[in-house]
């Protein structure tokens, strides 16, 4: 008999990833990496500000946190029957049905390659203050974002553990400059006093606070992706459900702390207008007045840095949507391939570095706006086709629950994902109903609706290919959501029917 596989030795067989190789720290690195903290904090904090004019900014990011937090009760309690690594597509077929599945496998497929291809736009603009300070040359950013995505696409193919790694020395130096400017900005407050105004709940309740609570949200993208790497925990039954709250958890309080202290050391009433015209700036600008220049060197040099992070973490996630599919044939199988060296899913990284490369060379040779038009656009539009998933997914816990033997909770099987819908449902609503406000465009701009259209379009095309795979290739269809399974289900036949989830019947 051949010997089990270890952690040293992945599978060789070419559908499994590498298992045993991320404990509970290496998945809050990759979750935590995704949300790119110093980013939001210089970026979607002082744009929800200066857009908005709401000062109620930390209490959204609370109040965001709380209602995720709601909807991970259901998520980490269904993480734990189901483990696959294509995460939204398989619980939104084992919950709804395998054609939803699908459908949700092809917005989870253009939402995560927006978010990872978008930011190489973001990586010359991240680095040119950097390389201006230290070298006292600034590339164009298209060099920068090749350089970036050669070590992004090198980084792809080794273990999985190697790269959390990585993402951990670059996460712990980004909080700490964070708490760091944080302290100084507290420490130096406007008029002499600090002032709480901003935690006051009259500053949310206001018109505009959807706008807000939706900017808000898109700090926290990424906090669902340690689902994605359950296959690859040492114990996902315990990392999933700590990684998931922690990570929201610190998340929350991060961002929250962060806005309040700018707030703090600006001003409330001065808030919105530093934040539009100093935009990005304002962070940095704070930091050069209350630490000095070199923290403002170090924390730029983080900023760009903290990029780069996410581009790797949104990278990994990506490749493992797209290897999930190809494991269970709803893509070419080739996608299902792993390196039989590093367990990395090896194809789809490939596909999803070629696809980086496309974009950059695309966006230099015709002179496009690396920033707004694909930093922006691409970032926004992923992050609304991340919130379509995990509103959907909400309601595939439900069903997936209602469906089968459980011995969960009421709260952890229908009530917590039961309210979590609801608020999910009326972030989305205020999301369409304020996308122009949030691309930055005018409301009659064919943008506004183009980007979130892509979403229902593409959930439509994959709903008929997955009916096309019931109707012509049943044995397909059997391995949708199935997960390692489905390995089992392709090598020995389909396993024999188990009366319990009655979903698996279906």
């Amino acid at each position: 008999m051949p010997p089990h596989p270890t952690v040293d030795r992945p599978s060789n067989v070419s559908d499994a990833l590498a298992r045993g190789r991320l404990g509970v720290p290496s998945v809050i690195f990759f979750v935590l990496s995704a949300a790119a903290p110093l980013t939001v904090v210089a970026g979607v904090v002082t744009t929800g500000y200066a857009v908005t004019g709401i000062t109620g900014m930390p209490l959204a990011f609370l109040a965001v946190g709380a209602v995720l937090a709601l909807f991970s009760v259901g998520y980490v309690a269904m993480a734990r029957r189901v483990e696959n690594a294509g995460a939204f597509y398989a619980y939104v077929a084992r919950g709804i049905g395998r054609p939803a599945g699908v459908g949700a496998a092809w917005v989870a497929l253009i939402a995560y390659n927006a978010l990872q291809v978008g930011l190489y736009g973001a990586i010359g603009a991240a680095a040119a203050p950097v390389l201006g300070t230290l070298f006292g040359v600034e590339p164009h950013w298209s060099v920068v974002a090749l350089v970036a995505w050669a070590l992004v696409a090198f980084l792809g193919l080794l273990r999985v553990d190697v790269n959390g790694l990585v993402l951990a020395v670059l996460l712990i130096a980004e909080i700490v400059v964070i708490v760091v400017f944080d302290l100084g900005q507290l420490s130096h407050p406007a008029g002499g006093s600090t002032s709480f105004a901003a935690l006051a709940p009259a500053n949310l309740l206001v018109p505009g606070a959807g706008a807000l609570l939706v900017l808000a949200m898109t700090g926290f993208v990424g906090f669902e992706s340690s689902v994605v790497f359950s296959e690859e925990s040492k114990d996902p039954r315990r990392t999933v459900p700590l990684a998931t709250y922690l990570s929201v958890a610190i998340i929350a309080g991060l961002y929250a702390l962060s806005s309040w202290s700018m707030t703090v050391a600006v001003g409330p009433e001065n808030i919105s207008a530093a934040a539009g015209e100093q935009s990005i700036e304002l962070i940095f600008n704070l930091a050069a007045a209350h630490l000095g220049d070199t923290a403002v060197t170090i924390g730029q040099a983080l900023f760009m840095t903290s990029v780069l992070a996410a581009m790797i973490s949104f990278h990994n996630t990506t490749a493992r949507y797209a290897f999930a599919l190809g494991r269970e044939r709803v893509l070419p199988a080739a996608f299902g391939q792993t390196s039989p060296r590093t367990g990395a899913p090896r194809m789809a990284s490939l596909a999803q570095s070629l696809l980086g490369l496309l974009v950059i060379v695309l966006y230099a040779v015709n002179g496009w706006d690396p920033v707004v038009q694909l930093f922006y656009y691409a970032g926004t539009g992923g992050g609304f086709g991340v919130l379509l998933l995990i509103a959907t997914t909400s309601v595939a816990v439900i069903v997936y629950f209602a469906r089968s033997d459980t011995a969960e909770s009421l709260w952890k099987r229908a009530i917590a994902p039961a309210l979590a819908t609801v608020a999910l449902a009326a972030v989305v609503a205020v999301a369409v109903a304020n996308f122009a406000t949030l691309l930055g465009v005018a409301p009659d701009s064919p943008l506004r609706w183009i980007i979130p259209g892509v979403y229902p379009v593409a959930a439509l095309i994959g709903l008929l290919w997955g009916l096309v795979l019931r109707a012509n290739r049943p044995d397909v269809y059997a391995r949708i959501g199935r997960g390692a399974e489905s390995t089992a289900t392709s090598l020995f036949g389909p396993p024999v029917e188990q009366p319990v989830p009655v979903e698996s019947r279906r």
